[in-house]
């Protein structure tokens, strides 16, 4: 199977500064994207992979460029694919174009790998992309157990007051449907889906699940903090995780 990694950041950042190359627990942020994408290499010997990384960052290119993994293809955000208002898959599909351009190669399917969730584990990424290879969805997402559901006990401002988000009777979470959070960590593409340039959630969605706290919103200092403190225990811990940090030594 031929995959195509595509890795996406933006120079600079609002809540927390030059977040995709500051160091994580003492190793570069986007190093633990690419130590997963190097254990499934290492242990998916059959799969053609190959790995691009899409930036505005002078900084972040040239630090991925010189990664002491594998060799990788980077490339520069076109001006166009830059604002605050650009959906992230559009830049997914603009790296896929260039890459079956230059490579004269096809794809089977495109693995997004968010650079800011450090806690993912090989054994998430194998159950990615098998989930994908089985169900053939236009995209299969990771996905975390929510903390909230809006059928129960979440909130929104109305012109009385406030109300549930969505009307139920239900009086117990356990009566309430199941839900789920989008913590975008990864998606897998089925590249004719790309092309449709739709959004995300429009086509046949599957998914998989990922542990609850292994993936935390990096918007301010403090998540920084507290996702080191999480992954300080998660490494001392479970092997699973250990093995990504491990695999940078």
């Amino acid at each position: 199977m031929n995959i195509l990694f595509t890795i996406c950041g933006r120079a600079g950042s609002k809540g927390i500064k030059n977040k995709n190359i500051r160091n994580f627990l003492d190793k570069p942020l986007p190093f633990y994207t690419l130590s997963v994408i190097d254990l499934y290499k290492k242990s998916n010997k059959d799969d053609v992979i190959d790995v691009i990384v899409n930036s505005d960052s002078h900084e972040l290119l040239t630090l991925m460029e010189n990664n002491p993994f594998f060799s990788l293809v980077t490339m520069t955000r076109n001006i166009e694919l830059g604002g605050d208002n650009v959906p992230k898959i559009s830049v997914i599909l603009n790296c896929l174009e260039y890459m079956c351009t230059n490579l004269n190669k096809t794809y089977d399917m495109v693995v997004d790998l968010d650079i800011t969730s450090p806690l993912r584990t090989n054994k998430d990424l194998v159950n990615l992309i098998e989930k994908q290879k089985a169900c053939n969805a236009d995209v299969t997402f990771s996905v975390t157990d929510a903390r909230r559901n809006p059928y129960f006990n979440m909130v929104m401002k109305s012109e009385k007051g406030f109300k549930k988000v969505l009307q139920s009777d239900y009086t117990t979470r356990q009566q309430a449907p199941e839900i789920f959070d989008m913590n975008a960590s990864m998606y897998a593409y089925n590249p004719d889906f790309l092309y449709k340039k739709e959004s995300v959630l429009s086509g046949y969605c599957e998914c998989i699940h990922m542990y609850d706290t292994g993936v935390l919103d990096l918007d301010h200092e403090s998540d920084f903090e507290l996702m080191e403190v999480i992954a300080k225990y998660l490494f001392a811990s479970k092997l699973e995780f250990s093995e990504i940090y491990i695999n940078m030594s």
